[in-house]
């Protein structure tokens, strides 16, 4: 069992995993585009993330989540790692952090 200072570290890690995923068609990290909605990390070290796509019909929407799957699970004090795809609420713009809109010339 971990502690909330262990949890809160590992989820500290898991971030820095997320921002090396990318988007194919945007030049931007999952993590700042706003594609992660939730991570829930239990006090057995397993991971769940609740993502979504830009769009449904999304070119990578089978490897992207297998992609994700596999960063976290990569994470020292991650037993088990799962990714749920939802769009509800559907991604749109607003979404994404001052940081990606910066980087995409949006400010």
């Amino acid at each position: 069992m971990y502690t909330d200072e262990q949890i809160a570290d590992i989820g500290d890690n898991i971030i820095v995993a997320l921002k090396t995923v990318y988007d194919p068609e945007i030049p931007v990290d999952i993590y700042e585009l706003g594609l992660i909605y939730d991570v829930q990390i239990s006090e057995e070290g397993e991971v769940k993330v609740l993502m979504t796509l830009t769009t449904p019909n999304c070119p990578v929407a089978e490897s992207l989540p297998m992609e994700v799957e596999e960063k976290v699970a990569g994470v020292d004090g991650v037993k088990k790692a799962s990714v749920e795809l939802t769009f509800e609420p559907s991604w749109h713009k607003d979404m994404m952090s001052e940081e990606a809109k910066f980087e995409l010339g949006m400010m």
